[in-house]
């Protein structure tokens, strides 16, 4: 592939991912104050659903923040029910973050409304079976360069 397709390529992708994302944030499970949860929360609590327990120190690595920030995000869910520390057995001072029931019931929340929501999208278009395959395609190497 020349430079110019390329770059033309990576900016269409860029402008697309944009935009989906953006919609797809928009829609969130709601907690019981009806106070949106953000992005950066979410985010730690899908890892935690991913990837299980973890140390303060770990997530912050994880989704790429300082530890103080990571605290900050982690004490909002705490306070929220959704996130509990645990003392680690061989070193008091480090906590680890493990989700909770209800932590887990938002994460599912979340996704399953965000998936319904591209369902009703993909079905308003009324792609050809071909340009499924190339859609399911495509999420597969997208998923690969947001994992590098």
């Amino acid at each position: 592939m020349d430079d110019e397709r390329l770059h033309e390529t990576a900016s269409e992708l860029r402008l697309a991912t944009f935009r989906l994302a953006r919609r797809l944030r928009s829609v969130r499970a709601v907690d019981s104050r009806n106070t949106a949860m953000s992005d950066a929360q979410l985010a730690v609590l899908a890892a935690l659903r991913a990837h299980g327990r973890h140390s303060l120190t770990a997530l912050a690595d994880r989704e790429r923040v300082t530890a103080p920030t990571m605290s900050a995000v982690v004490t909002g869910l705490e306070e929220q029910g959704y996130v509990t520390r645990i003392p680690d057995d061989q070193d008091r001072r480090r906590v680890h973050v493990e989700i909770t029931a209800a932590g887990e019931k938002v994460v599912t929340e979340t996704f399953e409304r965000r998936t319904r929501l591209i369902m009703t999208e993909i079905t308003e278009l009324d792609l050809t079976g071909d340009e499924l395959r190339v859609l399911h395609e495509a999420s597969i190497l997208m998923r690969k360069l947001a994992e590098l």
